[in-house]
């Protein structure tokens, strides 16, 4: 019997779907055609975390509230684990070399060591690195 593994969709409204989708690969990450449209995209971050790009039409159908303008509001932080300081640098330069930009500079800890990249609408996108060992269970 396998354990239930809980998933998280993180809805972000994009003025370009086709932009955001091209900006995503080439961090490496995969669109999932099932629940792509030209509105849509879905970018599979692991088995456990999705990104649901909307168009801010789409993105409307879900809400009565005002879409943000994450370029000058900030609606969310969003942070994602990484293996290795290596690792943390290699996706936020694939994201400023993708047309990201850094919103601040590199926060190093010793045992935790972050640094945060802007999407291309302005979602920030916090990586961070913590010393398996300095983590207790």
């Amino acid at each position: 019997m396998s354990e239930y593994q809980q998933m998280i969709f993180v809805n972000l409204a994009v003025n370009d779907v086709a932009a955001s989708k091209k900006f995503f690969t080439e961090l490496g990450y995969t669109i999932n055609p099932q629940f792509t449209t030209d509105d849509t995209a879905c970018v599979v971050i692991s088995d456990t975390i999705i990104a649901m790009l909307l168009s801010k039409s789409r993105y409307a159908d879900f809400t009565k509230k005002e879409i943000a303008d994450s370029t000058k509001t900030s609606e969310v932080l969003i942070c994602l684990s990484a293996e290795s300081r290596a690792k943390v640098d290699e996706l936020v330069d694939g994201a400023l070399a993708a047309g990201g930009t850094e919103p601040r500079e590199a926060q190093d800890y010793g045992q935790m060591y972050g640094r945060a990249f802007d999407d291309l609408d302005g979602h920030t996108w916090e990586v961070m690195w913590m010393d398996p060992a300095a983590v207790q269970g």
